[in-house]
């Protein structure tokens, strides 16, 4: 797996991509780890590459759930040091 590219399925691209854009307008940033990956992209990057990047992320983690005997996907809340 690369990158999310044009040349897939369009219509699962347009959902992660929704997906993603849902989850940097309504994650909570204080709590959630991959919040915090977000504020952190957010300060570098602009919005619509930071949607892009978290759909990647999402396409990744369904990818291993997917295809992985076994693997769960557990939130994991972020830890305060």
């Amino acid at each position: 797996m690369l990158s999310i590219s044009k040349r897939g399925n369009p219509y699962v691209r347009r959902l992660l991509i929704h997906g993603a854009r849902a989850c940097v307008m309504h994650l909570d940033r204080t709590t959630d780890r991959l919040g915090a990956w977000i504020k952190t992209l957010q300060e570098r990057m602009h919005i619509n590459k930071v949607v892009i990047a978290v759909a990647n992320k999402l396409a990744r983690v369904a990818w291993i759930i997917l295809n992985q005997s076994g693997a769960l996907y557990l939130k994991q809340r972020k830890t305060t040091s």
